[in-house]
């Protein structure tokens, strides 16, 4: 099999194979806030920033009766949110490649916005 070789410019940045996958659970977030779009828009734009990522594009799906799904492309991935109204519950998946991210750093500001509770948090270093 032939070995693929990739080739670079001085304007594309090298994004490294690894990565950091942070995944977190809230619970008992304020619900008039789950289905609050422009807000939780806002949110993830501002917790994807914190990781030190390059945000590419944000967009979002209100759900009906209730629930949302935010998702923003980062340069380096990818982080997404989606609520649950009716239990209070927020999950956040934030992938970031390479090593100058943080996914981490965005847990304390999604916490002070939702006012929850962390019921779990994982981070899984990819190779």
């Amino acid at each position: 099999m032939p070995e693929l070789q990739l080739q670079q410019t001085q304007e594309s940045p090298v994004y490294e194979a690894s990565g950091k996958h942070l995944l977190l659970t809230l619970g008992e977030c304020r619900s008039e806030l789950l289905n609050d779009e422009q807000a939780l828009r806002d949110l993830v734009l501002a917790a994807a920033e914190a990781t030190g990522a390059t945000v590419l594009n944000v967009c979002s799906h209100k759900f009906q009766p209730q629930g949302m799904t935010a998702l923003v492309l980062l340069a380096e991935s990818h982080a997404s949110l989606h609520t649950y109204p009716e239990s209070n519950v927020v999950f956040w998946d934030c992938f970031t490649c390479g090593t100058t991210c943080e996914p981490e750093l965005s847990v304390e500001i999604l916490v002070q916005a939702l006012g929850g509770k962390i019921v779990s948090q994982q981070t899984v270093k990819r190779p």
